[in-house]
């Protein structure tokens, strides 16, 4: 079943879901993106929910609608995730039921803490971005001989070519079936056989990117993450893309309310920043001051499914929507970045997803370094003499 497009769905009872195979939906999802635990307590933006439906729709974020009464950040039980892929595009989401809470325990908070330390992303695995060559009909798909060496079986290379069959499932337990040889001047891993018929039928295009890893059980399974390509304008009117953001956020102000649970749809790559992320996260990030002038890092994917810190200041503190989510914590940071490719960063961020560069200082020691016998007139302290040790090491 596709994801519904307004985010949020009304009845989740009448639909049947298959399994989808955590590792590789992560994978799939990118190396940044890491789900809250069930049963941990989170914070919902709803703000952050309603610009995942406007990039869905096409539709300017400045012009989507607000709900009167909902406020900007819901403290909420997460009472389950499931994992889902689109049968069409192999785009992953996951599915959210959150319940609002009022009041919450130390072990809801611990659950909570502990969702900043998972990561579910496989160990092995590679993820190329497909060249012209790559998708072309009469060709092959061109592995790089560490990824093949570590993620596919070992080549008899006493064969001449040296050649195997590979079998790789994808999120649909779709069986796909590719003849690995290493062969050509100079020599390369190619799939061949099997490859134009996985491209063609998934409609793969240069640009986008096939992944392949060994999952805790050894097997191995492919995924792909599709490029962000310009989408032909959808036919529906304002008035129901209106209706689509009223949705989710009615759905989200009744709730609230009612102390009832709602359900939810969260797309990793459409989405810019998540807007569902642990409490712990939030009260971390609550306990920096941000100001003008602040230095932070910021980690960002970059190709091949790498990650990077990109440093930044903090230039401008103000509301992303004063009219319509005045006071909202969600991007009220405005920022510049160092690098030339400041161009490919967001000019606004949260406070959560970003670590402050504080430099170090020192007013005194700490009470353990202090001397338990009185200091004699002109002689410094343990404490400095410590100290002054630590400085002449730096």
């Amino acid at each position: 079943m596709k994801a519904p497009s307004n985010g949020y769905l009304p009845n989740s009872a009448e639909v049947e879901w298959k399994t989808i195979n955590s590792e590789l939906w992560h994978a799939c999802a990118g190396p940044l993106v890491s789900l809250p635990p069930v049963g941990s307590l989170v914070v919902y933006f709803p703000q952050g929910h309603s610009e995942q439906v406007a990039a869905s729709m096409q539709k300017q974020t400045n012009f989507t609608p607000s709900y009167p009464d909902l406020q900007s950040k819901l403290i909420c039980r997460l009472q389950n995730v499931a994992l889902h892929a689109d049968p069409e595009t192999d785009e992953v989401y996951a599915q959210m039921t959150l319940q609002p809470v009022n009041k919450y325990d130390k072990e809801a908070i611990l659950a909570s803490d502990m969702g900043l330390r998972q990561s579910r992303q496989p160990t092995e695995f590679f993820c190329k971005t497909l060249t012209a060559s790559d998708t072309s009909t009469h060709g092959g798909f061109s592995v790089p001989r560490r990824a093949a060496e570590k993620i596919f079986p070992p080549l008899d290379y006493s064969m001449q070519p040296p050649a195997q069959e590979l079998v790789a499932k994808d999120l649909h337990d779709t069986t796909w079936a590719f003849r690995h040889i290493y062969r050509g001047q100079p020599k390369r891993h190619l799939l061949t056989t099997g490859w134009s018929v996985f491209i063609s039928t998934k409609r793969l295009f240069a640009g986008d990117s096939v992944l392949f890893i060994r999952d805790e059980r050894q097997d191995l399974l492919l995924g792909l993450r599709r490029a962000n390509r310009q989408q032909p304008a959808l036919s529906s009117s304002v008035i129901s893309s209106d209706s689509m953001h009223i949705g989710i956020l009615a759905a989200a102000a009744n709730a609230a309310a009612n102390n009832s649970p709602f359900t939810l749809f969260y797309n990793p790559r459409a989405s810019a920043s998540e807007f569902v992320i642990p409490l712990a996260q939030y009260n971390k990030a609550m306990y920096t001051q941000a100001s003008l002038g602040m230095r932070f890092r910021m980690m960002f994917e970059t190709e091949e499914s790498g990650v990077r810190r990109y440093m930044g200041t903090i230039t401008g503190i103000s509301d992303l929507d004063p009219v319509r989510w005045k006071g909202s914590q969600w991007r009220n940071l405005q920022v510049g970045w160092d690098e030339s490719t400041a161009g490919e960063r967001p000019s606004r961020v949260s406070l959560w997803e970003i670590e402050p560069v504080v430099s170090p200082f020192y007013i005194c020691p700490p009470q353990f370094l202090r001397s338990k016998f009185p200091r004699q007139p002109g002689m410094p302290g343990v404490g400095h003499s410590i100290l002054m040790s630590f400085y002449m090491d730096i």
